[in-house]
């Protein structure tokens, strides 16, 4: 029998995954939290999260119970309403990067009621939508992932952003190669964007330098007007005043996808959400 408060426990823990904060939400200890989720998968007969040196993930059964959890509970919250006779609109949850709530997400923000947000990377945007701790997820996807339904919103160029004033601004497009000599603002070492702009300027034999290390396009752009260096960002970001944008043809476009669960196609107040997600992209 699987118990309720288990999966409740075990839905809080997804959202954060980390134990410490998880027992924190819930006003439990550690080791009784451990005792929770460790009953909760011998009842289920499999592993719902793996351990790779202090980064927890959810296992694919351990998605599936934190979605079935938060179902549930959904399912609950509705019954309640019906035996009170109360008439609450669930909120829906938007999960999305730094990037596309700053420059793609606006208009979607101001005129979807309710919505909650929740601030994610594209891959725990997506663990967020598998587990159900997202109803819709918004960014970058190289390949789309075959358990989830995806709408293409736009596909943005790279772009170097620089002073409208520099040399460089004088041409309508750039290839890698115009960055030669270059210093580059850029992200950690382990970022997606930070390797496929190294791997680019490898292939094409580019003599540049790293200016610095930025976190986020605020901070990168923040640099680049204190005249750190360039950067290559991509093109739905807009440059700051006095600076322009060019793009680099021979980058690869950046594709940010809108993504739902395939159980949540007919859902009514979904598509309502999606196509507001749509209309705020398209005015960019």
């Amino acid at each position: 029998m699987v118990s309720t408060d288990a999966l409740a426990a075990f839905a809080v823990f997804a959202d954060h995954m980390n134990f410490t904060r998880a027992a924190a939400a819930l006003h439990i200890s550690q080791p009784a939290l451990h005792v929770k989720i460790t009953k909760l998968a011998a009842t289920v007969g499999r592993p719902l999260y793996r351990r790779n040196g202090r980064t927890l993930t959810l296992t694919p059964e351990g998605e599936a119970v934190a979605r079935f959890a938060r179902d549930l509970d959904k399912r609950m919250s509705a019954f309640l309403d019906e035996v009170r006779a109360t008439e609450q609109v669930r909120p829906l949850t938007l999960a999305a990067g730094e990037g596309a709530y700053l420059y793609l997400l606006g208009d979607a923000i101001r005129t979807f009621r309710p919505l909650k947000l929740v601030n994610r990377d594209s891959t725990r945007m997506l663990a967020a939508v598998r587990t159900g701790r997202a109803d819709l997820g918004v960014g970058v996807l190289e390949a789309v992932p075959d358990d989830v339904t995806a709408v293409l919103l736009a596909s943005y160029p790279q772009t170097l952003v620089l002073p409208a004033t520099h040399p460089l601004a004088e041409h309508a497009e750039l290839t890698v190669r115009d960055l030669n000599g270059v210093s580059l603002v850029l992200p950690p070492v382990n970022r997606p964007h930070r390797k496929t702009v190294e791997r680019a300027l490898r292939a094409a034999e580019v003599d540049w330098a790293l200016a610095i290390e930025a976190e986020g396009w605020p901070l990168t752009l923040h640099f680049v007007t204190l005249g750190v260096g360039l950067s290559v960002v991509n093109g739905c970001v807009r440059p700051p005043a006095g600076f322009t944008s060019r793009p680099i043809t021979d980058l690869p476009r950046v594709p940010y996808h809108a993504v739902h669960l395939p159980t949540r196609t007919d859902d009514a107040r979904l598509a309502d959400l999606l196509a507001a997600v749509r209309v705020s992209v398209e005015l960019g």
